[in-house]
């Protein structure tokens, strides 16, 4: 086991070994299952997590690190409780999505480079631009965590905010 990684939950490992065990002829195959596995478990792809995976399947880190810095659904850091996902395609962005997004920013308080997720002072909100979400005739469109949301405004948003406060 990689040394910086601590003791794994059982459960866990047995995961893993099952989620491998469906990849006989090559392991470089579960590598995708296996980044999605950890990241539903501890939230986000560390580098420790990199070397953990590129060692079981028994490859090079760089093949586990570039999986995670071309997909954008892989974090390589801690995000708020609160994920928001603000669509800037096209269609959304003509909707009014940046207005969205920017309310989003006011009402949380999130800062920084918008180029990237950023986050509340507090940090229980993440907010991130991202591109499309796959309903282009229902600008702008928002997903927080994994519930999706359309025809976003300033009133939506707030109504949004106000819930996760709950």
């Amino acid at each position: 086991m990689i040394e910086s990684v601590p003791a794994l939950p059982q459960d866990f490992l047995a995961q893993v070994d099952e989620t491998v065990s469906h990849y006989p002829v090559s392991k470089r195959s579960a590598a995708l299952p296996l980044l999605h596995l950890w990241q539903e478990r501890f939230g986000f792809i560390s580098q420790e997590a990199i070397d953990w995976i590129a060692a079981r399947l028994e490859l090079q880190p760089i093949h586990i690190l570039e999986l995670v810095t071309f997909y954008p659904m892989f974090r390589q850091r801690p995000f708020g409780k609160f994920h928001i996902r603000v669509c800037r395609t096209l269609s959304c962005a003509l909707g009014g999505s940046y207005q969205t997004f920017a309310h989003f920013k006011k009402l949380t308080g999130a800062t920084g480079d918008e180029h990237g997720p950023i986050d509340s002072p507090d940090g229980r909100f993440t907010v991130e631009f991202v591109e499309c979400l796959a309903s282009c005739g229902t600008p702008p469109v928002v997903m927080i965590n994994n519930d999706f949301y359309e025809k976003v405004d300033a009133n939506k948003v707030e109504e949004l905010v106000r819930r996760c406060g709950e």
